[in-house]
C-alpha cells in the first residue's frame, strides 16, 4: 500500500492534521497566529543551516524554531517592544537570514519552492514514520500539559494561584509548536503551515460545545481538508500543498453559512464567556 505515492501523501497529511488541530486551538484561543508565522519563517533558516552543516533538515528546523521561541520569551521579559513587534522582528529577520545564507552557499542546489509551499507527493515511508511517531509524542505531551495550559489561557493569575506553573506549560507549548513546524514543513511548506493551524480550528469552533470537542473537530476537519485537497490536486493538476489549504478554506466557508448556525450557540474556548470555562480553569 505504501508503494503508492498518493497513499503516502494521504497518510502523511492526515498525520499532520491530527496534530495541528489541537495545537491550533491554543493558537486561536491565545491569538498567536503571528507566532505560528514567526516559527514557520524561521524554518527556512533551519533549512539553510542543515545544508551548511550537513545535518538532518527536520532536526535543524526544530532547533532553530526552538531557539526563536526561547528568544521570544527572553525578549518579552527584557525588551520594551510589544509582542507583535517582537514577533515581526524575529519572523522577518530569520527569513532574511535564511535566504541570505542560501545565497552564499553557491554549491547548494535546492528546490526553494518545495520548502516554501511543500511537496507532500514526495514524502517517503521514513517521512510518514517521523510524522506519525512525532505526532504521537506531541499529542501525548499536549495532553499532559492541557490543564495548566488551558488554565493559563483563561486566567494566568488564577493558574499561578493554583500552583499550575503556567510558565513551564507555556515553554513546553512553544517547543511543541517548533516540533510541529519541523515535521510538517515538507507537507505544506513553511508559508502554509500557519493556515493548517488556524483554518480547521476556526471551522471547528462553530460546532464545538467545549474545548476538547473543538480540538477533536479541528483534527477531523484538517484530515478532511487533506483528503479533499489531494483529490482536488489530482483532478485539476494543482499544487498539492496550496490545494489542501484551499480545501480547508472551503470547509471554513461552509461552516459560517447560516444553515449551520446554532441558535444561541457560542464559540467554544476560553473566551466563550461560559462560566464553566472560567470555573477553576477546568475544560
Amino acid at each position: 500500500m505504501l508503494d503508492d505515492f498518493f497513499t503516502r501523501a494521504i497518510l502523511a497529511g492526515i498525520g499532520v492534521a491530527l496534530v495541528t488541530g489541537p495545537l491550533g486551538c491554543f493558537i486561536v484561543w491565545r491569538r498567536l497566529a503571528y507566532f505560528g508565522d514567526t516559527l514557520s519563517h524561521a524554518a527556512l533558516l533551519g533549512v539553510a543551516l542543515a545544508f551548511l552543516f550537513e545535518v538532518n533538515i527536520t532536526l535543524a528546523v526544530f532547533g532553530v524554531s526552538a531557539c526563536v521561541s526561547i528568544a521570544l520569551l527572553l525578549l518579552q521579559k527584557r525588551a520594551t517592544l510589544s509582542a507583535d513587534a517582537l514577533l515581526g522582528l524575529l519572523a522577518h529577520s530569520a527569513l532574511a537570514l535564511g535566504l541570505v545564507a542560501l545565497a552564499f552557499m553557491t554549491w547548494v542546489r535546492m528546490d526553494l519552492m518545495g520548502f516554501l509551499f511543500g511537496d507532500i507527493l514526495a514524502v517517503s515511508k521514513t517521512d510518514i514514520a517521523v510524522i506519525w511517531l512525532g505526532g504521537v509524542v506531541v499529542l501525548a505531551i499536549l495532553a499532559a500539559i492541557w490543564r495548566p495550559l488551558f488554565a493559563a489561557t483563561v486566567n494566568r493569575e488564577l493558574a499561578e494561584a493554583e500552583g499550575m506553573n503556567p510558565e513551564r506549560a507555556n515553554i513546553i507549548f512553544m517547543l511543541l509548536m517548533a516540533a510541529v513546524i519541523a515535521i510538517s514543513m515538507k507537507i505544506v511548506g513553511v508559508l502554509l503551515i500557519t493556515a493548517m493551524l488556524i483554518i480547521p480550528t476556526a471551522a471547528a469552533r462553530r460546532f464545538a460545545a467545549g474545548p476538547e470537542q473543538m480540538a477533536v473537530l479541528a483534527a477531523v476537519i484538517g484530515a478532511v481538508a487533506v483528503i479533499g485537497g489531494l483529490f482536488g490536486s489530482l483532478e485539476w493538476d494543482t499544487p498539492a500543498g496550496p490545494s489542501i489549504v484551499v480545501a480547508a478554506l472551503c470547509l471554513f466557508v461552509l461552516s459560517i453559512l447560516p444553515v449551520f448556525s446554532r441558535t444561541g450557540a457560542k464559540p467554544a474556548g476560553p473566551d466563550s464567556g461560559s462560566p464553566r470555562a472560567h470555573k477553576g480553569a477546568r475544560p
